[in-house]
């Protein structure tokens, strides 16, 4: 299971689409933004295997949202993957720096998305 924390409407659509061609069930929770995602990932029962976590977005921002999700003590050993199309070696840094594991550029096609993520879900 995973979480797509992302405010954009057209990104989940595509990231879920990627996800459907890996043929593999793979159930993914989606969010509109940090603080919709905390509230999703504190109400659950269930702990992802990883969550994607956009930058750009409103009420709270992708570097807030994972700040909270790393002060989160049932998500610890859960991988966050920033998911963004903030390039630059500054903000990959800072946030490996808070805990992220991995930081992806958003590719601009299906075909790329289901390739990346084929090598986080094998």
């Amino acid at each position: 299971m995973c979480y797509l924390i992302d405010d954009d409407a057209d990104d989940q659509e595509i990231f879920a689409m990627a996800l459907e061609n890996l043929g593999k069930d793979i159930r993914c929770i989606m969010a509109k933004n940090g603080e919709d995602g905390i509230s999703k990932l504190n109400g659950s029962k269930s702990v992802p295997d990883v969550i994607f976590l956009d930058l750009n977005m409103p009420r709270m921002n992708g570097i807030e949202c994972l700040k909270e999700i790393k002060k989160l003590e049932h998500l610890r050993a859960t991988r966050v993957i920033i998911y963004s199309t903030s390039d630059g070696n500054e903000m990959r840094d800072l946030t490996l720096r808070l805990g992220a594991d991995d930081f992806i550029l958003k590719p601009s096609n299906i075909s790329t998305l289901t390739q990346v993520l084929t090598e986080i879900f094998p």
